[in-house]
């Protein structure tokens, strides 16, 4: 993924006004993110860790963002549960986040929800760079490229569920 600025990641939201992306809690540490290891940028807002956010990049080479609501940390929760985007499965490290629709749909009270990573970490979860713990990542003779890919489809499919009506 290309490096993106607080002003383009503002600009990119599908789902929430103007007014709500320039007041949502952007990352500080944009300079310092392994871009080059990143299939989109997800981060959970710190000020409420319900809040999450995605941007990807889209087939124009444009930016398309979500806002995602997601459940709070659970403790001494177990079970193990996969991801959606990148197939990482995690013990307790797995939220349902729910996008309201863009537009019309979203002001409806539509939405879209898939169990993502809670950390939004999916990229660094196929690379090896960052471990989910022992069994996270099942065995598959696929190439690495081709589980970026799948990852890349996964969220791509995710973000054009939400940005249409």
């Amino acid at each position: 993924m290309e490096p993106l600025t607080e002003q383009e990641i503002r600009a990119a939201f599908l789902n929430c006004t103007k007014g709500e992306a320039k007041r949502l809690s952007v990352p500080r540490d944009l300079a310092e993110r392994p871009w080059g290891d990143l299939d989109f940028l997800g981060w959970r807002d710190p000020q409420a860790p319900d809040r999450a956010y995605l941007v990807t990049e889209w087939s124009d080479g444009r930016p398309r963002a979500v806002a995602l609501r997601g459940a709070g940390a659970t403790v001494g929760h177990a079970r193990r549960s996969m991801c959606s985007m990148c197939l990482t499965t995690h013990s307790g490290g797995v939220s349902l986040m729910v996008a309201p629709k863009a537009g019309k749909a979203g002001q409806q009270g539509n939405s879209i929800g898939a169990y993502i990573c809670s950390d939004l970490a999916c990229s660094l979860y196929v690379r090896g760079k960052r471990d989910a713990g022992v069994g996270a990542r099942l065995h598959e003779t696929i190439t690495l490229e081709e589980k970026i890919r799948r990852t890349v489809a996964n969220v791509a499919a995710f973000v054009a569920k939400v940005g249409t009506a």
